[in-house]
């Protein structure tokens, strides 16, 4: 599998040293790579032995067979588009863009006329395979997310008490925290939607690590699953689990056995 990247950021490092580098993808090669900073994106390629391109449209037009998105949500708004109607499938990690029901249903469409997919990564949490599996048969009641963070991690957050930042749906946290909120936008997706999935984070300064519980009734019962996430290895602000979860969608993009 030829990939093409954007971004040049923790999760993408991350994806270039597993892929490239390690070989925890057997028979697949990022093969080139954009980021904005062009001075990074040639020291990236050099580094871990890919091409570098000038413009997302180049990368987008060569000869990959997959484009992973490792930025921003606003990069995913721009380039989900084009991605998919070149033809290629396309890895979201900023899954936050698929809150505004407009553009998803057009981006569905897309996928519908050109025959591609998009993959979301489950990102820092778990339970959506039991929230799908309510949801299939209609009987998905309730879904919510507290998520917790240390002050460092929420802009605006006052440094010495536990505050709430923000109570409301999904769809409103996206708006006002877009960088750190992806968690509850994937957990609406799987589950009843970004206006109808509750949401709390909270500013803790007594925490190191992000930490969420997620909460689900329905006719199955009740689900509390509670993930406190380790950061990378390499850099304190991004969730390892994040970056290990676009590896294991891409890893299950062409499995022959696919489990949940």
């Amino acid at each position: 599998m030829r990939i093409g990247l954007i971004g040049g950021g923790n999760i993408g490092k991350f994806l270039l040293q597993s892929i490239n580098m390690d070989g925890l993808l057997p028979n697949s090669k990022i093969v080139g790579l954009y980021t904005r900073n062009e001075l990074s994106a040639k020291q990236l390629a050099e580094q871990f032995k890919a091409e570098c391109y000038l413009t997302i449209q180049s990368l987008i037009q060569s000869n990959v067979d997959v484009i992973i998105e490792a930025a921003t949500v606003q990069v995913a708004k721009e380039i989900a588009a084009h991605v998919l109607k070149s033809g290629k499938d396309l890895v979201l990690s900023s899954v936050g863009a698929l809150a505004d029901l407009n553009f998803y249903q057009s981006l569905e469409e897309i996928c519908i006329e050109k025959g591609t997919k998009i993959y979301l990564p489950s990102g820092a949490i778990g339970g959506l395979d039991i929230i799908k599996a309510a949801k299939s048969i209609g009987e998905l009641e309730s879904v919510s997310i507290i998520t917790r963070k240390p002050p460092r991690a929420l802009p605006g957050a006052p440094t010495n008490l536990e505050h709430v930042m923000f109570e409301g749906s999904a769809a409103d946290a996206i708006e006002l925290f877009p960088k750190n909120i992806n968690v509850s936008i994937i957990l609406s997706l799987a589950g009843l939607g970004p206006e109808n999935t509750n949401v709390k984070i909270i500013s803790d300064p007594g925490i190191e690590k992000n930490s969420h519980i997620i909460e689900a009734t329905g006719s199955f019962g009740k689900l509390s699953l509670h993930v406190e996430n380790n950061p990378m290895p390499n850099n304190p602000k991004t969730s390892y689990l994040a970056a290990l979860s676009v590896l294991s969608s891409l890893k299950n993009k062409d499995a022959s056995i696919l489990v949940g």
